[in-house]
């Protein structure tokens, strides 16, 4: 059954007319098997067994009720019933004891009861448990289906939607990691974020809570590389591609910013490479997981401002010595680092251990990319570079400034997106 039903999705009916066919095949066969038996060969007990064991495994493989099961187990009982009252019924004058055909066909019949019993039995125990796990994967109007990542504070899955059938990603809090602090920032997080309508910025279709408390949101499910693993398989890469992903990078960090949001961990794993209508290399930007609000919290136990927060790789000064007074130029550090990482394939600083690696954000000047790297880059988009890794808030670029500057190097290092399809 299991060969059969592999190559893909199939109806219901299909489903039901493999289980059935191959039980009634089985019975049958094991039937046929004892009729034929010549006389003194006792099989009954051998295709009876070969029965019951069938019946038995089916119930516990194949997720059925235990009306269904019952049904299953009645239906298979006749051909064994009857080759045991034909193979009876040859008789043998050399044993001694000859029992009437009606009586073996008799004995057959209620252990065929019996098993029908059992595995009515078995279905209820195994349905049952599928349909409370089949109940515990569905949020709202969401059936999850497999995980497809993890991250401090949350699972993601893939789900689809109950009518729209729209590939769908599914965040939640994981229940070990529950409190209620985590529970409000997590709720936060979702609504942050809800306000966001950019093309580059991860779109939210809905959240909730399910009937246990656990809050989720749903999300444009995304198929692509993320920029670590773009670098992991092409190395280093050119002036033109960095400056096409950047400008998008900004510009949705743009929108966040202006209604008063920061990312806090802007880093190539956050930032993935998708096709969208045919233009390869768009971007979006995931996980705004450590979202903060510019202004002042209220509540300490919502968001913890004073935590180190985001990926020390990544890390702007300030995050590291100031963590409760960062504002949007965190965000234009890290997109500095992104695209460091970007040219040279590796992160501006690198160390032993997070606190090495924070003290060299703190004190060490960056290496220029083209002397990391070896070879000489555009010098206009290198400054800019170096000037969004400034150790001082006040010496990077604003938003409105980078994008200006991108797009003025985009010309010096054009990059056609088609090239990579």
């Amino acid at each position: 059954m299991w060969r059969l039903l592999r190559g893909g999705a199939r109806a219901g009916w299909q489903v039901r007319a493999f289980d059935v066919g191959i039980a009634l095949a089985v019975a049958l066969c094991a039937g046929f098997g004892v009729a034929s038996a010549p006389a003194g060969y006792h099989l009954e007990l051998a295709g009876l067994l070969i029965v019951v064991l069938a019946l038995v495994l089916r119930s516990a493989v194949v997720p059925s009720s235990p009306g269904f099961s019952a049904l299953v187990g009645f239906a298979c009982a006749p051909p064994i019933v009857v080759g045991s009252y034909l193979h009876a019924a040859k008789g043998n004058a050399t044993e001694p004891i000859v029992l009437a055909p009606t009586l073996v066909a008799l004995g057959v019949v209620v252990w065929c009861l019996a098993t029908s019993a059992v595995t009515a039995t078995v279905s209820r125990v195994i349905y049952g448990l599928v349909t409370q796990i089949r109940a515990a994967m569905q949020l709202g109007r969401y059936t999850l289906r497999e995980k497809i990542g993890e991250g401090g504070m949350g699972a993601v899955y893939r789900a689809e939607h109950a009518m729209l059938r729209r590939p769908t990603a599914i965040k939640l809090l994981l229940p070990e990691r529950v409190s209620a602090a985590a529970l409000q920032r997590f709720e936060r997080e979702v609504q942050l974020t809800s306000q966001l309508s950019h093309p580059n910025t991860i779109a939210i279709y809905d959240y909730g809570r399910t009937p246990h408390g656990v809050f989720y949101y749903a999300m444009e499910y995304l198929q692509g590389r993320t920029l670590d693993r773009l670098v992991q398989d092409e190395g280093p890469q050119s002036p033109g591609r960095a400056v096409h992903i950047l400008l998008q990078v900004v510009g949705s960090l743009r929108e966040a910013h202006g209604v008063g949001l920061i990312h806090r961990d802007i880093k190539p794993g956050n930032l993935l490479l998708c096709t969208r209508g045919g233009i390869a290399d768009f971007v979006k930007v995931i996980d705004f997981g450590l979202v903060k609000q510019l202004e002042a919290d209220t509540q300490v136990t919502v968001t913890r401002n004073d935590v180190l927060a985001g990926t020390p790789l990544f890390m702007a000064p300030e995050n590291i010595a100031r963590p409760n007074e960062v504002d949007a130029k965190v965000d234009t550090y890290a997109v500095g680092a992104v695209a460091y990482f970007l040219l040279t394939g590796t992160p501006p600083f690198n160390g032993n251990s997070v606190v090495e690696v924070c003290g060299h954000h703190l004190h060490t000047p960056p290496t220029p990319p083209s002397a990391r790297l070896g070879k000489p880059l555009p010098s206009e988009f290198e400054v800019l570079v170096l000037r969004c890794l400034a150790k001082q808030p006040e010496q990077r670029p604003d938003d409105l400034e980078l994008l200006r500057l991108l797009r003025a190097c985009e010309r010096e290092a054009a990059w056609d997106p088609l090239g990579v399809l």
